[in-house]
């Protein structure tokens, strides 16, 4: 995963969190969309994505 696409995940999450506590977002849509900033932030931890594995992406640089 390439440093890129970490900080752009950590922004989607941070997005999400911000709209949810400002209550712009609630409900349904809230429960869902937190649920994807957790898992967004906890591939970013790991730096593992599977979907990337699966679908075989890499968006590293190879040097």
């Amino acid at each position: 995963m390439s440093e890129l696409d970490k900080i752009l995940r950590v922004l989607a999450a941070a997005v999400v969190v911000v709209l949810n506590f400002m209550g712009l977002i609630g409900g349904t849509p809230a429960t869902v969309l937190m649920s994807i900033a957790a898992v967004l932030l906890l591939t970013t931890l790991i730096n593992f994505c599977p979907l990337y594995a699966l679908f075989k992406i890499n968006t590293r640089k190879e040097e």
